[in-house]
């Protein structure tokens, strides 16, 4: 039996090649910030494989045929902030037209558990696929305490992405919320006694806005 039946980790080889340079400590913060984009575009081919979709009738050049098309407007991105602002651009790039709700959690570096400072909820959750975006799964601690507000306000159809996760992160969320799957380009190795992932990207936040 799968140890983490719902982690999704993806093995392609583009998305690979762009997390060694994302893992690189000499990466400048641009190119980190490239590359944090592209593949946050990458894996949301993966997270969005089942949005439903409708038929419309298109006219070609030609004749009038039957496409299908996604309805962005029920897909809403959920950075969770600040480090999660960081993968908005790669998604946009697949759905423009989704909404977006931002929630603000920070991690108290002392209990090491997550504080929420800003919340906004959506209208009609109940009909919206909602993806939550993070660029580390940690203690899981954040992701757990966003996924709670948010079928709190109603939502139903959750899903999580981020660029590396730690076995302890996916534990905890996993246990937590066995019905959200989790997206991933990496597993690591574990948390550190300062609950950062290893080997990881060090503090995603401060790469990406040059923060210390």
């Amino acid at each position: 039996m799968k140890k983490f039946p719902t982690l999704t980790i993806s093995n392609h080889p583009l998305i690979q090649h762009k997390l060694s340079y994302i893992r690189d400590k000499t990466t400048s913060k641009k190119v980190f910030k490239e590359l944090v984009d592209e593949v946050g575009t990458l894996l949301a081919y993966e997270i969005t494989k089942s949005l439903p979709v409708r038929a419309v009738q298109v006219d070609t050049p030609l004749a009038t045929t039957t496409c299908h098309v996604v309805d962005a407007e029920r897909v809403v991105l959920v950075p969770l902030l600040r480090a999660g602002l960081g993968m908005v651009d790669g998604v946009l790039n697949l759905i423009p037209n989704c909404a977006i709700c931002h929630l603000g959690l920070y991690r108290d570096h002392d209990t090491h558990e997550p504080v929420t400072y800003y919340f906004k909820p959506m209208p009609e959750p109940e009909e919206r696929m909602f993806m939550m975006v993070d660029p580390m799964l940690a203690t899981g601690g954040s992701a757990i305490a966003s996924a709670d507000l948010l079928k709190k306000n109603g939502a139903k159809n959750i899903k999580f992405m981020c660029l590396v996760a730690a076995p302890e992160g996916v534990e905890a969320f996993q246990h937590a919320h066995p019905d959200i799957e989790i997206y991933a380009a990496a597993l690591d190795e574990r948390l550190n006694d300062d609950a950062y992932i290893l080997p990881g990207l060090g503090d995603a936040g401060d790469r990406l806005f040059g923060t210390k």
